[in-house]
């Protein structure tokens, strides 16, 4: 097993550097993710290549270059204290494989009695831990994105690199081992002839019967893409149209391993990764309706792929039999539709998924709902809160909530933070300046 504990660890770690917060989509950006995970209609020109490319052409006549390095944050849900319980099942672990291995055959005929008691012991405890992790999971999800961008008067521009991901982590555990380890706890014949057996020939006659698995999925998705907008007048409706054709470089992690020989350095092992790279395209609208509303629709992912993960194949010791195990990552249209109203004083908006967010076919899909709010109660300061719900049910609801400060409106440091069910938590952060 050595240790469990490290895949959840891992996984989340690695996010990190990929990956965003709060928005539930292909982007991060720390004002938006503030306010409930919107801005398909409310972000501002220097966002709109990661968001929605259609408002990198809303830029105001004062607007100049800005350049966002980076945007970064993430999420986590663990409603089942599963780090937790992979710390206690792991010392059960090493401590049930400790008694295994100190067990001599001298030690069993001359005291049976001590011997036998600390390894059903250790057998008892161990089964107990592995009932308590049956059926649970943790899961992740993270972003970061870097943007350069242009506004112009022909044709705004803007360079973007952009990256997300989610993980997760769960196990498999099999009854029998369960039952083999309550037959030693219960019966000191059973307990004495394994014993014997371990002793002669070694723990491994144990280890054979124990067949649990852990299996941690991940996919981390990069893009690298030129954003492309441009305003036009229609009937006196300003309308903006954008494109981000991209190059999309996808890694997909299926480390699946038995419970009881899981090792964190493995985690990256080409045996559990491949990649895959294509194209993909983005595309938003975005029309203004008098001085105040805006409403948009962005389309991220346009280009469907699906991208099977490596086959890992595990032999059960047991039975004799090989067992696979695959996944398949999904890339599919992300379709929003949003809307805002806004003064100097306020912005409030709101974004609704028109598609469902797909990932690994193993996992439940998800469509989400967001509203938010922003108050600017000083030229350099911003208050942010939002609510973000999956109409699936099958991600948590969050509370978002975050803080900008510009000073002197050229450096811009926003920051978000999330709360939610099932002990969801997540925090985000972005830099950008104005030049």
């Amino acid at each position: 097993m050595k240790k469990n504990k490290s895949l959840v660890a891992l996984g989340v770690a690695s996010l990190f550097v990929a990956n965003h917060a709060s928005a539930a989509g292909t982007w991060a950006e720390a004002r938006s993710d503030a306010m409930g995970g919107t801005g398909v209609a409310s972000g501002s020109y220097g966002s709109g290549a990661l968001i929605n490319p259609a408002l990198l052409a809303k830029a105001h006549e004062d607007d100049s270059v800005t350049v966002i390095l980076p945007s970064v944050g993430a999420q986590i849900t663990d409603k089942d204290n599963l780090q937790d319980q992979i710390d206690d099942i792991s010392d059960k672990v090493d401590r049930y494989k400790k008694v295994v291995d100190d067990l001599t055959l001298q030690d069993i005929i001359t005291n049976p009695v001590g011997s036998l008691n600390q390894f059903q012991s250790a057998a008892g405890d161990l089964a107990g831990e592995l009932e308590s992790l049956r059926g649970k999971t943790a899961n992740a999800k993270a972003a970061a994105g870097i943007a350069v961008s242009i506004p112009n008067d022909v044709l705004s521009v803007a360079f973007v690199t952009k990256a997300y991901a989610r993980a997760r982590v769960s196990s498999s555990i099999d009854q029998q081992d369960i039952d083999y380890l309550r037959s030693i706890q219960g019966s000191n014949a059973v307990a004495a002839g394994v014993a014997l057996d371990a002793a002669v020939n070694g723990s491994d006659v144990i280890t054979r019967n124990l067949n649990s698995t852990a299996s941690g999925r991940a996919a981390i998705v990069s893009d690298y893409g030129i954003a492309m907008a441009k305003q036009f007048d229609l009937g006196g409706v300003p309308v903006s149209v954008g494109v981000t054709p991209k190059l999309q470089k996808t890694w997909l992690y299926n480390y699946t391993t038995s419970i009881y020989t899981y090792d964190s350095s493995d985690w990256n092992s080409s045996r559990y990764r491949n990649d895959d790279t294509g194209f993909n395209l983005d595309a938003g609208v975005a029309a203004d309706f008098g001085e105040s509303w805006t409403v948009g629709l962005s389309g991220q992912n346009l280009v469907s792929r699906d991208i099977d993960t490596k086959d890992i194949r595990i032999t059960n010791g047991r039975t004799g039999k090989t067992v696979s195990y695959k996944d398949t990552y999904q890339i599919r249209p992300l379709v929003t539709a949003g809307a805002a109203w806004h003064n100097d004083l306020v912005t409030l908006s709101a974004d609704g998924d028109l598609t469902e967010t797909k990932g690994f076919k193993s996992e439940e899909n998800s469509q989400y709902v967001g509203v938010g709010a922003e108050v600017r109660p000083l030229s350099w300061l911003a208050v942010r809160a939002g609510y973000r719900a999956d109409v699936k049910g099958n991600d948590s609801n969050v509370f978002t909530g975050g803080v900008g400060f510009a000073p002197f409106n050229r450096v811009h440091v926003d920051l978000m933070g999330l709360y939610g069910e099932d002990e969801t938590w997540g925090a985000g952060a972005q830099l950008s300046v104005t030049f």
